[in-house]
């Protein structure tokens, strides 16, 4: 399983980011495989309107079952993530992606 994450860093110790659209990473850890794939996202601060579609359309890359992040996207963005089938879980904020992950596995964290 493929789980992604909005992140301000891009390690397994950085903070969650609560954004989706304007998350400045976006880490996503295989589970059968044991590795990280990080996908640099700072360029989305440069856009004035449709940051959360875009940075949906950058987390269709890695084809990931689950995202984890701390607010939840917007409307428009989780439109498109539910009909691609990506579960989502928030109230990851104050977490590492680490903490996070942990959180998920143990049911701590909310579906949005």
């Amino acid at each position: 399983m493929k789980i992604a994450f909005t992140a301000k860093g891009n390690n397994w110790n950085s903070p969650i980011d609560p954004r989706f659209g304007r998350t400045e990473y976006i880490i996503v850890y295989d589970e059968d495989s044991d590795n990280f794939d990080v996908y640099d996202n700072r360029d989305i601060e440069n856009e004035a309107h449709g940051a959360g579609p875009k940075t949906a359309q950058k987390l269709f890359e890695s084809d990931p079952n689950i995202l984890i992040t701390g607010n939840g996207p917007g409307g428009n963005a989780g439109t498109v993530l539910n009909k691609a089938g990506i579960k989502i879980f928030i109230g990851a904020g104050d977490f590492t992606i680490k903490q996070a992950y942990n959180a998920y596995k143990n049911n701590l964290l909310q579906e949005f």
